[in-house]
């Protein structure tokens, strides 16, 4: 009988964490800020766009980097694991 409130306590835990974890992450981006104080303060003394532009290009330059790396390295373990089987 002990051992039962335990699992239902113990259940009723993890489901409270799973959902504060989950409100957590769903209000998360309506607390914080999208730029740093320098680049807000770079787009917006500015009226052209062209430095708006050269900001964008920088963040999805420096976004796809990682991607690319892991692909790379993704396609390398590839070919080591399923390559062409040379019989001696």
């Amino acid at each position: 009988m002990k051992r039962e409130k335990l699992k239902v306590k113990k259940r009723k835990q993890e489901v409270f964490n799973k959902i504060l974890f989950t409100l957590t992450f769903l209000l998360l981006p309506f607390i914080a800020e999208a730029q740093c104080a320098m680049c807000r303060a770079a787009l917006e003394s500015e009226e052209g766009s062209v430095k708006a532009e050269a900001v964008n290009d920088g963040i999805v330059y420096l976004m796809a980097i990682p991607y690319i790396l892991v692909g790379v390295l993704g396609y390398a373990i590839y070919r080591l694991k399923y390559g062409k089987k040379k019989d001696i």
